[in-house]
């Protein structure tokens, strides 16, 4: 005999594929802060103790080590707010979070020869919370 009692094996929206992006999001959130806070821990190594860092004589982007220390300070505390913001999972923190992982993307690439590893780490990750961000569509219902 056959029963037709309703099972509860999914609600119809997206399955495990939605349940893996919309947690990857909130480790996006979670790496866009720590991202920050090591790009504000750059910036100040950069602006209290510039010996550290060592760059080619033919470095087309040459700024000074000071500005470069102000930039990645300043990217450093938006990504921080961006990153608490992105926990809410509301559509302009979304938004803002593939912006600023963009802009931290672009600023790393330019400081790449004063510190290669670690600025592609950060790209690295930044790439990372792009995909999470970009591919969570969260549950309307």
């Amino acid at each position: 005999m056959t029963t037709n009692t309703p099972t509860t094996h999914g609600s119809g929206g997206g399955g495990s594929g939605q349940g893996f992006a919309a947690g990857a999001s909130l480790a996006a959130a979670v790496i866009l802060v720590t991202v920050g806070i090591l790009q504000i821990l750059q910036g100040i190594s950069a602006l209290i103790k510039d010996d550290v860092f060592v760059v080619g004589p033919d470095y087309i982007y040459q700024f000074d080590l000071t500005a470069w220390g102000w930039i990645h300070l300043i990217i450093g505390a938006v990504v921080v707010l961006v990153g608490l913001a992105l926990m809410t999972g509301a559509m302009w923190a979304r938004v803002a979070a593939i912006a600023i992982a963009a802009l931290s993307i672009i600023a790393n690439f330019l400081w790449i020869p004063w510190y290669p590893l670690w600025s592609i780490l950060i790209i690295a990750l930044d790439v990372v919370v792009i995909w999470a961000v970009a591919t969570w569509k969260p549950q309307t219902a």
